[in-house]
């Protein structure tokens, strides 16, 4: 299969939403998997104007080449199991990072990847868990200032209290490439008090 894009960059960029039937937000899905859904009929509904083109084998009997059109937003046939509607993303330190806006809580800076620490608001040592709400982005000379105390021990108040990401929230800071409609489908699925953050 072949694709028709700008550049080459946009075809390993472009991330498809895949959706339920009944409209629940599953993942992002690679455009190769999403191609996979429209070749097995297994696409309910889509959503936006195409986003990329996937030209296939040519028929030789009208030696024309087949073409499929993918959406930003599709959902597949089934339907996924109720506890799967809001899952708690994973932890991990890009996705940490993504929720603090690559910002030290501590000092206020903002950071690269690289120079960014995960810290443990209250110490794993005192008994803190490895968990969304006990967890904030810190640059390395904070986290070391701060050490094995609490925020308040350390006279380092935070800037903003740590939480767990909605699985919505987790889509949209996991791609950095999100098309319009699919933001728009997104934050029209977040709870009202974040999505003028995010909008």
């Amino acid at each position: 299969m072949l694709m028709e894009v700008a550049n080459r960059a946009d075809l390993h960029s472009t991330r498809v939403l895949s959706l339920d039937a009944a409209g629940r937000i599953l993942d992002w899905i690679s455009w190769q998997d999403a191609a996979c859904l429209y070749v097995r009929d297994a696409v309910a509904w889509t959503l936006g104007d195409p986003c990329l083109t996937v030209h296939g084998g040519h028929n030789r009997a009208l030696g024309v080449q087949s073409q499929l059109a993918l959406h930003p937003i599709i959902a597949s046939t089934g339907h996924c199991h109720e506890h799967a509607v809001d899952p708690a993303p994973a932890l991990t330190n890009s996705a940490l990072f993504a929720r603090d806006r690559h910002l030290c809580l501590y000092c206020g800076e903002h950071f690269s990847r690289g120079e960014l620490t995960r810290d443990h608001v209250q110490p794993v040592s005192r008994g803190g868990r490895d968990e969304w709400e006990n967890v904030v982005s810190a640059c390395v000379a904070c986290n070391l200032r701060k050490s094995n105390r609490t925020p308040q021990q350390a006279h380092m108040p935070l800037l903003a209290v740590p939480y767990r990401p909605s699985w919505v929230e987790h889509l949209i800071l996991s791609n950095r490439n999100i098309l319009s409609d699919q933001m728009d489908f997104l934050v029209s699925h977040l709870p009202r008090d974040r999505r003028r953050a995010m909008g």
